[in-house]
Order: C-alpha cells, then sequence, then structure tokens
C-alpha cells in the first residue's frame, strides 16, 4: 500500500534538510502511523502551505502532515485526532528592542511590523487582538519570513512557540518569544484527509489512539523540541 502524504517547511515540524530527506517531528509519526496500518511506500509532496487543503480534498495526495485545526477548515477536509497542542508566539531580534511579547503588545505599537503566513491561523489571531492590515506583511512561507526579519523588513515573525525556538537556535541575531495563554485556549492540530477517504482516516486514528503518548513517541518528539506539555493534552 502506497501512501501520498504532502508537506512543506516548517522545522521542527517538517522540512527537506540538506541531504533532500524529508524529516521532522510530525514526519516521524507519520512514519509510525502508516506503516503500523500496513503502508509499503511513504511518498511525500512538497507543497506550498495554501495547497495543503485543496489539494487532498481534491484526491491529488492521501493525507496532509498536521497543522491547526479550525472550523473553517474543517469545512474543506477530515481532521484526524489532535496530536499536538502548541500555543503561538514570535521570533524577533535578538534582545527583543521593540518588546512585541504578543500580539496586543504589536497593535499597541503603530511602529511594529509583523510578518505572518499566508493562510495560517496566526493572521486571525493577530487581527483579533488588533494588529492592522497595514502592520503586517504575509508571507508564502517560514523560510521567507525569517529572511525578512533578518534583514529589518519586519520586526516579528509569528509561528508557533516550538517552531520558533528551531529558528531562533540557528541564528544567534534572533530570539523567540512564547504567547502566555490559558491551557482552554491552546489550539490542536491534527492530520487532514478528503471527506471521501474516511478509511485511511479511520485507520490512522485508530493507530494515533495506540501510538500518541506512547515511549516511542515521546522519544521521537523529544528530539526535535516537542515536550510533555505539547503532548499530554492529546493523549487518551
Amino acid at each position: 500500500m502506497k501512501i501520498r502524504i504532502a508537506y512543506l517547511d516548517e522545522p521542527p515540524f517538517y522540512w527537506t534538510d540538506k541531504e533532500n530527506k524529508v524529516v521532522g517531528a510530525d514526519i516521524e509519526l507519520a512514519q509510525a502511523v502508516l506503516r503500523a496500518l500496513g503502508a509499503t511506500t511513504i511518498e511525500y509532496v512538497h507543497v506550498a502551505f495554501g495547497e495543503l487543503l485543496p489539494g487532498v480534498a481534491e484526491g491529488r495526495w492521501d493525507m496532509n502532515v498536521p497543522i491547526f485545526i479550525t472550523p473553517e477548515r474543517a469545512k474543506s477536509v477530515a481532521f484526524s485526532r489532535p496530536v499536538w497542542a502548541l500555543v503561538d508566539g514570535f521570533v524577533v531580534h535578538a534582545g527583543n528592542p521593540k518588546a512585541l511579547t504578543g500580539y496586543e503588545a504589536v497593535a499597541a505599537r503603530g511602529d511594529a511590523r509583523l510578518g505572518v503566513i499566508a493562510g495560517q491561523v496566526q493572521i486571525e489571531s493577530a487581527k483579533t487582538a488588533g494588529v492592522t492590515a497595514a502592520q503586517m506583511t504575509v508571507f508564502k512561507d517560514q523560510p521567507e519570513a525569517v529572511a525578512a526579519l533578518i534583514d529589518g523588513r519586519i520586526d516579528a515573525f509569528a509561528g508557533t512557540a516550538v517552531g520558533n525556538r528551531t529558528v531562533a537556535a540557528s541564528n544567534t541575531a534572533l530570539e523567540s518569544i512564547a504567547h502566555s495563554v490559558g491551557k482552554s485556549s491552546v489550539p490542536v492540530g491534527g492530520f487532514s484527509f478528503s471527506k471521501k477517504n474516511s478509511s485511511l482516516l479511520n485507520a490512522v486514528n485508530e493507530q494515533l489512539r495506540i501510538y500518541l503518548g506512547s515511549p516511542d513517541h515521546r522519544a521521537r518528539a523529544a528530539k526535535y523540541g516537542l515536550t510533555r506539555s505539547e503532548i499530554d493534552s492529546v493523549v487518551g
């Protein structure tokens, strides 16, 4: 059985490394689950974020790597059970010169410029907090946004706190800032499928029920910086 899974470049969850291998915490999770349900071949399809939902809905591939689950996205695809819970955060210049500790802090400064990725949930979170369209620059992917931050075209890049730690660790001129939220507010993410592909969705969910939170899962996730706080609330 061959399964085709679409992914994009967002370390530490999924990306193409220097040896042209597809790697990441969610890639290893997908491999463990798909092998357990009998997949003999896993084929990876590299796409832009905006292609994920229409591509899987149209059957161009079988499933997507985990992304945040939202009611709007669930109108077009079927999501698996959650596989992680992630708070947002910023990547900023070292020392955080504009004291950008959250979306509200950006909204309070007219000179603050925030980078976001097209189609991702951070855009709505920023708008809800009062960040204006004039303060936001939309990029096609994470590498483009990080390059803009390094060049000084933006003051912060919004993403997941876990992913931001990985970005900041690779450049001493940058640092990551995690947003403070209540546990009930932490959004969750899951794999997504065509609504016509319930057989694969059900099979993946069954394996996730068995595998999530296992010692092997926790050890693999820990290699990429995911801790109990990102996993425990989705286990069980």
